[in-house]
């Protein structure tokens, strides 16, 4: 009962983890404007993803445009979208491995074996987390660089963006649930002793019972 309840809470946050990475790889607030210096005051604020950048005006207005060019991309966002895309594949493949092996389905009949299809499952989540959190760490050390770095005009400077922060939920949501399913065991209902009885002797006319008389001289 408890490993059946482990299963399910760690799979209910895999789930929100994974769903959580796919928002992330198609928001565009991966980098935010700085209000710095002369910029505390602007008619627009751009946001740069891994497959668009938005500029929003003042009143409201949003205007996006695609990426044209991967190869004009810098190395952080080409990994980013790499590493995202097989995360988002990996959270898919994770669900499915788990919901073949979760002791509510029938798809295996053996203990033994769905308990190590779930625990394969975790650490797919798992791998899935650590696949993500790579480019977000990568993508915020380089926004930092550059914000405290005097050689980058004011007008390129970028802050963290909100996409960065759900994707660290998102990896801590991974990374617990897939944590919750490898610690997952199977129910062993077979106890250590098990209790062996002899057959009944049947007695007969004289008194004694049914042994053979073989044992007797």
């Amino acid at each position: 009962m408890v490993s059946a309840g482990l299963e399910i809470l760690g799979l209910g946050l895999c789930v929100i983890g994974s769903l959580l990475v796919m928002v992330v790889c198609g928001l565009p607030m991966w980098k935010v404007t700085a209000f710095i210096e002369a910029n505390i005051v602007v008619a627009q604020t751009i946001w740069d993803g891994l497959w668009m950048s938005c500029v929003v005006q003042s009143t409201g207005q949003m205007q996006c445009k695609v990426h044209d060019s991967v190869l004009a991309l810098g190395h952080d966002l080409q990994a980013a979208r790499a590493l995202t895309v097989i995360s988002c594949v990996f959270g898919v493949l994770g669900l499915m491995v788990v919901v073949a092996g979760a002791q509510c389905t029938n798809c295996i009949s053996a203990e033994n074996v769905k308990t190590r299809v779930v625990n394969a499952g975790g650490v797919i989540y798992i791998t899935s987390g650590l696949f993500v959190l790579v480019p977000l760490c990568w993508m915020a050390n380089n926004i930092i660089s550059d914000f405290y770095n005097p050689q980058v005009p004011a007008s390129k400077k970028r802050e963290i963006g909100a996409a960065l922060y759900i994707g660290w939920a998102a990896t801590a949501l991974l990374l617990v649930g897939g944590a919750l399913l490898c610690c997952s065991c199977p129910s062993n209902g077979n106890s250590g002793y098990s209790a062996k009885y002899s057959p009944t002797k049947r007695a007969t006319p004289n008194g004694t019972g049914d042994y053979d008389k073989r044992n007797y001289v």
